[in-house]
């Protein structure tokens, strides 16, 4: 069955507002909804990513350059990501339907792993 990576994406000043038992009841949510993909043998992996910007490395006329970011003109970061395992895309995105991430507004990004054998 193919693999989806669900990517996070959320503007995360909402969450800085929360106290501290809001915060935890969030996270609840999200430790529920996981919970509920793997007992149906549906999540293969899922990671918070780091309250931290990252670090971007380009290469332009054979120079790398490492820059703190990613910044953009969007408020919005990468916040964590989901794999799941699914028949299809429709199957995919019906998966995230009950995702407690869209009821803090963010956006869940679903992209096909490309699973190159060889």
């Amino acid at each position: 069955m193919p693999k989806y990576m669900l990517l996070l994406h959320d503007d995360p000043t909402p969450f800085l507002a929360m106290s501290p038992q809001e915060m935890q009841a969030a996270i609840e949510r999200y430790i529920a909804w996981g919970d509920g993909l793997r007992k149906r043998g549906l999540l293969g992996q899922s990671h918070k990513l780091a309250d931290e910007p990252g670090r971007v490395v380009r290469s332009a006329n054979g120079a790398v350059r490492v820059t703190d970011g990613p910044y953009s003109e969007t408020k919005e970061v990468l916040g964590g990501f989901y794999i799941v395992v699914a028949d299809n895309y429709d199957h995919a995105v019906n998966l995230t339907r009950d995702c407690p991430h869209l009821q803090h507004g963010g956006t869940i990004e679903v992209r096909q792993i490309d699973e190159i054998t060889g």
